[in-house]
């Protein structure tokens, strides 16, 4: 990141901001620990409580968490040095202030917004960077794949064979992006249906996951699938009607699920050895019509809202974070890699007057 001088205070404390209270958060003690000895921190997005949350270690490596209000923020992208959010209406693209070795007030990564797309609401899903740095999102009300444009709402780049057309009526209700060298590669929906609202009738059963490239449905047998990623040769997924985060088997089209986690699951990423996966609370008191309110009944377990991480290895939980109180759903969860503690002004907030760069002549 080129610029010259930063002007002005690197506050972006906002206390109107501030939904979490101590007596809100629960964790393992290991918690802060791992994450400062890892050298990692996370970012998560709330779209019913309008908030983008950093969790993160101070010096005395203890839980620092900072939230940016941030209207319905849900698919997110994150590396070290650039954010990409998307809300309500618009992407927001937020980079970072500081160089190597600064800090501001504590924190070691200060993100501002720099360029945002008024999209109008696609109720976007999941949103990632190409390898030419790119923006590609799930533009779940048009069941499709787009990118931003500087003169409309959206670019269309892909739909499913069996989205007829596009239309503003959220069919299959297409929802996760995997990415395999830096190109899109496989996309979840909650069914293939192509009439308005489809999916709801679906979500038990007949979740899919399609190969972007050639258009074949690799399986049909998740229950409202979401989160594929591709790690080290494998495709993962969040099968969230089943609670179970696992593998499918490109060849054969199966599910192989690798953990159960006690909520609807969204959001997931890895660092090293480890998954670290989101879970919600259902809206109606109960997962109705899903396997995972059974499966919660059998095991005789509450639904969480929170993050757990999961050793690989063994398929163990070793750390979570749980969220009581105002906060009942998590939508996405990112790590970021070598960042300790991060924080970013809210578009909306007064910090960003504040926040001026110049790149060098």
């Amino acid at each position: 990141m080129a610029h010259a001088a930063s002007l002005g205070r690197p506050d972006v404390t906002d206390p109107a901001a501030t939904l979490l209270r101590p007596q809100d958060i629960a964790m393992t003690r290991g918690l802060p620990d791992w994450l400062a000895a890892e050298g990692i921190s996370l970012a998560l997005t709330a779209y019913e409580a309008n908030r983008l949350i950093f969790v993160g270690v101070d010096e005395a490596a203890r839980l620092a968490l900072h939230e940016v209000e941030a209207e319905r923020a849900m698919a997110l992208h994150a590396d070290p040095d650039r954010l990409v959010l998307a809300g309500r209406h618009t992407l927001t693209v937020f980079d970072n202030l500081l160089r190597p070795g600064e800090t501001a007030n504590g924190a070691d990564q200060l993100f501002v917004p720099r360029v945002a797309y008024t999209t109008g609401d696609l109720d976007i899903h999941d949103v990632a960077l190409t390898a030419t740095g790119e923006v590609v999102f799930v533009n779940t009300l048009y069941s499709c794949l787009a990118a931003p444009s500087l003169t409309h709402s959206f670019r269309p780049l892909w739909r499913p064979p069996f989205i007829s057309r596009l239309a503003a009526e959220d069919r299959c209700h297409l929802n996760g992006l995997a990415m395999r060298d830096g190109a899109p590669a496989f996309v979840t929906a909650t069914s293939r249906s192509d009439v308005v609202g489809g999916w709801r009738a679906r979500r038990a059963e007949g979740g899919v996951v399609v190969d972007v490239a050639s258009g074949e449905i690799v399986t049909d047998r998740l229950s409202m699938p979401h989160s594929p990623r591709w790690r080290s040769g494998e495709l993962w997924v969040l099968n969230s009607g089943t609670g179970e985060a696992g593998v499918v088997d490109l060849a054969a089209g199966g599910f192989e699920p690798r953990a159960f986690c006690p909520g609807f699951l969204r959001g997931l990423a890895f660092h090293g050895d480890h998954a670290l996966v989101g879970l919600s609370k259902p809206r109606d008191g109960a997962f109705a019509g899903l396997a995972l309110d059974a499966a919660l009944q059998a095991r005789d377990a509450d639904p969480w809202c929170g993050v757990q991480v999961i050793d690989l290895r063994t398929g163990d939980v070793v750390h979570w974070l749980r969220f009581f109180g105002p906060l009942a759903e998590l939508f996405d969860v990112r790590v970021l890699e070598g960042v300790r503690r991060p924080v970013a002004a809210s578009p909306s907030h007064e910090a960003v007057d504040r926040h001026i760069t110049l790149e060098p002549d």
